[in-house]
Parts: structure tokens; sequence; C-alpha cells
């Protein structure tokens, strides 16, 4: 079989329709894997997972719509700073604020010194710095008017504090003069070691991502309401998706857009056995860990030269550097310029080695993640409100990020916390 020439379903074509086998008749091979076009891959309406935090931030970005607050064009003037310094130190820790100050800084004695990040400069020692007041709360209501690319969330233009939190926060910034102090070396951000997988991801007695493969074989040979099922066609899946998945996703203009592996399992198995595994289900998942475990050892090669290919990866390149939501983080913020740093206790990685073990069991969720869920959970987590799985723009995303890592071979499914 051809790399990428994916076919399951039992069709003919005649008279320009796609049109059904009966359930005793032998399926008809085809040069291109059917696929179901009309409708959505995903649930409408779209409801966010029940666990994850509710909130709606629909006046702020996300990869679909632009919505956020204008970037202020000048510094705000501060003619008298009324700060509580101790009020402000709370206030630097507060986690329910965007992740707080200590995410990205190490100040001083602010929430015990107790994990923080290094994305941002170390701010244990700004009140020596000879920064005015003004600088001081620009910087922290608004770092946009210094510099428009920095990845300090717009914490007063977005309401994540208020004008007098801010005066106390720089009111508390004023006093710091010496460095921190840690408990243990792993508080201190610069000393502590990025994080070594050394799990056996394919071990199913350590990851429990692989019991997906069991519950895939299971459906493989499952017929569904049009009497078929993946094995009808499929009969040795190891052999004839060797290296599949390592070229997923892929343009594809019967739905005019990039197609990853779910979505495709989706409409490929309504098209040809009628089953109904939408994306983010258990079935859809399982079939997912399976088509890539079949391939694991096959270096990602997704197709990047295609006219379509090319226009969809520099779409999700122009994604990737968007601003999204209250915090105002971009892909690229995280994964690209605070790259192999620390945010809090969350090591940052670069895209390359980002996608190769997806989808991955989720050790602290006890849960398997897909790619798409892991870009929701992006956009949830900085405040933004996320897309439907099947979202076009997800699909620009995805097929950027496997480009960046072309070369590296799949092992899913993956194990991370």
């Amino acid at each position: 079989m051809r790399r990428g020439g994916l076919w399951l379903g039992a069709i003919v074509a005649a008279a320009g329709a796609v049109v059904m086998l009966g359930a005793t008749s032998a399926p008809a091979q085809t040069s291109k894997a059917a696929i179901d076009a009309k409708g959505d891959a995903s649930a409408r309406p779209w409801v966010r997972y029940p666990s994850w935090p509710q909130r709606d931030e629909a006046k702020f970005n996300t990869l679909a719509n632009l919505a956020s607050p204008p970037a202020p064009t000048a510094a705000r003037p501060v003619p008298a700073l009324t700060g509580d310094p101790a009020s402000g130190q709370k206030l630097v820790a507060d986690r329910n604020r965007g992740g707080s100050c200590l995410a990205c800084h190490v100040m001083g004695p602010a929430g015990g010194a107790d994990l923080p990040g290094n994305v941002g400069p170390d701010l244990s020692e700004i009140g020596n710095a000879g920064l005015s007041d003004e600088q001081l709360f620009n910087f922290v209501y608004d770092a946009r008017v210094y510099n428009p690319e920095t990845v300090m969330p717009p914490w007063g233009t977005h309401g994540l504090f208020t004008e007098q939190e801010v005066m106390d926060m720089v009111a508390f910034l004023k006093t710091l003069k010496s460095p921190a102090t840690f408990k243990t070396a792993l508080d201190n951000p610069d000393k502590r070691p990025p994080p070594v997988e050394k799990r056996e991801n394919l071990d199913a007695l350590e990851n429990p991502g692989m019991w997906a493969v069991d519950r895939a074989k299971a459906l493989w040979m499952t017929r569904g309401p049009d009497g078929f099922a993946c094995g009808t066609c499929h009969g040795n899946p190891a052999a004839a998706f060797k290296t599949w998945a390592a070229a997923m996703p892929k343009w594809d203009a019967r739905v005019n857009k990039v197609l990853g592996v779910e979505e495709f399992v989706t409409r490929h198995a309504k098209a040809t056995t009628g089953h109904v595994w939408l994306m983010e289900t258990d079935a859809n998942r399982d079939m997912s860990v399976y088509l890539r475990n079949l391939a694991n050892g096959a270096p990602i090669a997704v197709d990047t030269a295609s006219p379509e290919a090319k226009v969809a990866i520099e779409r999700g390149k122009e994604l990737a550097g968007r601003k999204l939501g209250e915090l105002n983080f971009a892909c690229t913020d995280c994964h690209g310029k605070s790259a192999n740093h620390w945010i809090r206790g969350q090591w940052l990685g670069e895209p390359k080695t980002q996608y190769d073990h997806f989808p991955t069991w989720r050790t602290s969720l006890l849960a398997i993640w897909d790619i798409r869920q892991r870009f929701q959970w992006c956009q949830v987590n900085i405040r933004a409100d996320e897309l439907t799985p099947d979202a076009k723009e997800y699909g620009d995303l995805e097929l950027f990020l496997a480009s960046q890592n072309d070369g590296q071979k799949l092992s899913v499914p993956g194990i991370r916390h």
C-alpha cells in the first residue's frame, strides 16, 4: 500500500457518487481513502470538559477570532504612588490571578520562594534598579508600552489586577533589595534540572495508555451499522499501517482543510463502516493511539512541499505566533522565546519533541490526551476560549508543529505527568 494511501471502506464509485456495497459483497479498493466530508467531526454544540475551568473569555483573542482590547500607545502617568507593600507581596503570589508573578519571576521572599519560574528576570533586587514609580507601574500594568512583543501579561489592561492592586505590587517591588533565599536547590529555577522522562512508555505495566491498543484491536474487528469493520479491508494492520500515521496530518481538498489522524478516523469510519467515532470520544482516542502505535519507529514525514501544505503551514505559523486570551500568550511565547525555562514547576520545551509522543497518557489526570485536546488545554490555561477539536485552525497548527518535528520517530502512546 502506498504511504498515505489508506483505504478502509467497502465502496465503489458509480456515476460520480460513492455507493456502499451490501454487507455480503467484497469491499472494493480505491485509490484514495473514503471519507464522509459532510458535517462535523466532533460534538455540536461543543461543551468544554467538565473538569476544566468554565470561564467565558469571549472578549479576548482566540485562534479563530480577534477580540482582545488594543495595546496602549503610551505609558500611564502615576502622579503619586499610594500602594501597600504587604498587600502587594500577597498579590504577586496569588495563583488565582493567572498563575501569579512567581510563575515567571524570582521575587525575593514572595511566596516563600517556593518553585518560582525563570521565564522573566529575577526581581529580588529590583528595588536597587533606580526605576521610577511610573516605569514600575507600567511594566506591571501593561509592559507592551515598552516592548510590544513582551511575554508579560497585560495585567491591568486585561483586568486581572486593578490600578490600586498594581500600585500595591509596585510598592512591594520597591522593597526588594537583596537576593532570594531558597529552602532547597530545587526551588532555584536556575539550578533546577530539566525533567527527563525515564518511564517505559510502551510497557503496559508502566503506561496505562497501552491499554488503548488492546481496546482498539477489538474495535478494529467490530462491524458497524453498514456491516463492515476496519478488519474487513485490513486484515493485517501491522503491515498496512507501518508508516501511515507518520505522514499525518495532511491537507485534504474534500474537506478543504488539514486532517489529522483523529478527524480522519471519524470521517473514514462513518463513510465505510457506519461507526460514529467522534473526536474526543474514547473509541476515537483508542483508534488514534493504535494507528500511531502501528507506526512507532517511523520518522515523522508530513507533506511540506505541495502548494496546499505550504499555505497551511504558513497559516499554522501565524497562528502559533498569535497572542491569545486574557494572559496574552502565544504558542511561540512559551515554546519559542521562553523555551528551556521554568514557569513555576513546569518546564517549557522546544517545539521539537512536542509531537512525536501524542496521544499520550497523562499520569496526573489518569487519561489519554491527543494533540487537539492539548491545544485546547493550552488555550483554556491561558484564559482563552478553546475551539472545537475539528477546527480548521487546529489542523493548520498541527501541521506546522508536525513539520517542526520532521524526522522525529513516533513513540506512541507517550507518558507525561
